[in-house]
């Protein structure tokens, strides 16, 4: 392996508890794995030297709710629904229909393209879910090329995402829970890390979610809840309930559901709540209330909720700017959020950071000072991006 210096960073997040911003500093990478970080003035040699030249260095952004496996366009429904019209003929089924449509190949480019554009905005860490087959075949295709993805460095977590709403072709909810807690499980597990439910208005109750849920952990899969989105549904409690590793939309919280994500941040597990902000934006909702969490010491992350209905961006950096500017946080909050906090919903700790031994995941700004994310929203500040220690932009 070929150890790299690079040095000329005026602010190097490494997001480590003791000192998580240094500068006037510089790092080595040693292959895919960071070896050294700190002053300047004391860094060790190297086989190769890269000078940065005064710009500000972050870890990659760890993006840890995404939709990428689909085909189709819902351009028309969104236009219709920002003109505040009804667009009955729209919705998900679209989106399920042109995706059961699609040639594997076809849908495998779709998602990879889709992965690059992440990459060149930032993003080094990066799940998605199926959940736009909804049958046995089509969601384990699903599972299955998204997991050829990640073995070919192009993703990192797959979800399975069958409880995502009821087909139209299905008899009703409780024989499709049956379908996917049962046969569809059973067909996508060997593909898939995670297991996820929308447990919402309009989707799957406490209850259907929780049986979906056990039997995915029964499974050997990692719990995820799409939960509370649109109303005080239970999505949080359940989430906190079984252990689920993070709990994402998160718009309508109560007092107590407030209380029970504060407490499972002091275990050693905590139920992380993912914010997303792209999506509360592009569905006029409220936005999800991150500083009231985080200043009732939970575990807050951000994610981009990338889907082809409700929020068509793999922009962290909107998402950052977003969380600066309109929801409250400080810099810092946010960009731990969007690394740290993300890495922590998808239980890693090789992620999210720039501590020693930690991933080679870099996302170099054009600029010294990594304020301009929001102080400069919408502008192009991404000057480089290391993945596992190789320049991928």
């Amino acid at each position: 392996m070929t150890a790299t210096l690079m040095t000329g960073i005026s602010e190097l997040w490494t997001l480590q508890d003791e000192q998580p911003v240094l500068h006037g500093a510089a790092l080595v990478l040693d292959g895919d794995r960071i070896a050294w970080t700190g002053p300047a003035a004391h860094a060790p040699e190297a086989d190769e030297r890269v000078d940065l030249e005064g710009r500000a260095v972050l870890p990659g952004w760890v993006d840890s709710h995404t939709h990428l496996v689909f085909a189709g366009d819902r351009s028309a429904e969104f236009e219709a629904r920002m003109a505040g019209r009804d667009y009955e003929a729209g919705g998900i089924q679209v989106t399920t229909d042109a995706t059961r449509a699609a040639s594997t190949p076809t849908l495998t480019d779709l998602v990879a393209a889709r992965a690059r554009e992440a990459v060149r905005g930032g993003t080094t860490c990066l799940e998605t879910k199926t959940g736009y087959g909804l049958t046995v075949a089509d969601e384990e295709r699903s599972a299955r090329l998204a997991a050829d993805l990640v073995r070919d460095g192009v993703l990192d977590e797959v979800t399975f995402l069958g409880a995502h709403l009821v087909p139209a072709e299905a008899a009703d909810a409780e024989s499709y829970v049956d379908l996917v807690a049962g046969p569809m499980l059973q067909a996508v597990a060997p593909h898939v890390r995670w297991i996820d439910v929308f447990c919402d208005r309009g989707a799957f109750t406490p209850e259907q979610a929780e049986r979906v849920l056990r039997a995915g952990r029964a499974a050997g899969l990692g719990l995820r809840v799409h939960g509370n989105q649109l109303g005080r549904t239970g999505g949080v409690r359940l989430a906190v309930e079984l252990g689920a590793a993070s709990v994402d939309h998160v718009n309508h919280l109560s007092d107590e559901d407030v209380e029970a994500l504060a407490a499972s941040a002091r275990t050693a597990t905590p139920t992380v709540a993912t914010v997303l902000p792209a999506c509360d934006l592009c569905t006029r909702a409220p936005l999800a209330p991150a500083r009231r969490l985080l200043d009732a010491g939970a575990q807050v992350a951000l994610a981009s909720n990338c889907n082809p209905g409700t929020s068509y961006t793999s922009s962290m950096g909107f998402c950052v700017a977003t969380a600066v500017l309109q929801m409250g946080l400080s810099l810092a909050e946010a960009i731990t959020a969007a690394t740290r906090g993300g890495a922590l919903a998808l239980r890693r700790d090789d992620v999210g950071h720039l501590g020693v031994g930690a991933r080679a995941d870099l996302h170099v700004l054009g600029t010294p000072h990594a304020i301009d994310l929001a102080y400069r929203p919408g502008m192009p500040l991404t000057h480089q991006v290391w993945r596992r220690g190789a320049r991928v932009r």
